[in-house]
């Protein structure tokens, strides 16, 4: 079993790529948005990375049960959940999740944004929370290298 300081790092890394790419879709939306980029562009270049985000995402969710982290995970939980329902739940002839012929339509570039802007926010919180329990984690310092310390005698 990996240490906690560890865990929380790979967390934080895990998120904090998470954040990075959830900017790319706002990016890459406002472009949509504009007429940068054509719908089709788009689609392809946000639909490649939603694999890559839902498995970040349940990954970090394992590491958590395993480690026994169990707050954090069950708090996490549902947004691994959520992403792979809204993955499996794909309509049959739509592309992906982004789907050019129908982003245009009915809001959906708007949905999109806001769903964008959620997750945005959510990570920002947990990167945060991952950030003070690295730091916890530091500070309390690993019991086994304490104790032997404690041994030594002048």
């Amino acid at each position: 079993m990996i240490s906690e300081p560890l865990l929380f790092a790979f967390a934080l890394f895990d998120t904090g790529a998470v954040l990075f790419l959830l900017v790319y879709f706002v990016i890459t939306l406002s472009d949509l948005e504009c007429d940068y980029l054509n719908a089709q562009q788009c689609c392809s270049k946000l639909n490649m990375w939603v694999v890559p985000k839902i498995v970040g995402h349940v990954f970090l969710v394992l590491l958590l049960l395993l480690h026994g982290q169990w707050i954090l995970m069950i708090i996490n939980l549902p947004m691994a959940l959520w992403l792979m329902y809204e993955y499996f739940t794909i309509p049959t002839g739509n592309m992906g999740i982004y789907d050019p012929t129908e982003i245009h339509n009915h809001g959906q570039l708007r949905k999109h944004q806001r769903d964008i802007m959620v997750y945005l926010g959510y990570y920002l919180i947990f990167f945060f929370i991952y950030l003070y329990c690295m730091i916890i984690a530091l500070l309390k310092g690993d019991p086994i290298r304490r104790n032997e310390d404690d041994m030594i005698e002048f």
